[in-house]
């Protein structure tokens, strides 16, 4: 992007928020089936939260990267909740898959107690 303005960190900052947004809607899917025990269709809904989640780190990332190599990039307010939106959805995609583990877990147990 080299030597960004206002205009460009915008639309970086869109990409960003729509791809972590995108991933939040995946996140909530993925938990609606760990509810349901629809596990294999959580760990798919949460690989693709994880593409979206990549795609707006990669946006993030470059523009951090041409500012740390000595090229201005403007102060955003949208930037910076854009930073603070994909963060949270980091967060939220880590305690979901964290709790799709232990739901897991939990299934195996409840099933081999009602086969015993």
């Amino acid at each position: 992007m080299s030597q960004h303005n206002a205009e460009s960190l915008q639309e970086v900052s869109m990409k960003i928020i729509l791809g972590a947004g995108d991933a939040r809607v995946d996140i909530q899917a993925a938990l609606k089936d760990v509810e349901t025990f629809k596990f294999e269709e959580a760990e798919a809904k949460l690989a693709k939260a994880k593409k979206h989640i990549s795609a707006a780190h990669s946006a993030q990332t470059e523009t951090i990267q041409e500012e740390a190599r000595g090229e201005a990039v403007p102060y955003s307010t949208l930037f910076t909740h854009a930073q603070d939106h994909l963060m949270t959805v980091m967060s939220e995609w880590n305690i979901a898959r964290n709790l799709l583990k232990i739901s897991k877990v939990f299934d195996q147990r409840i099933k081999k107690l009602e086969s015993e």
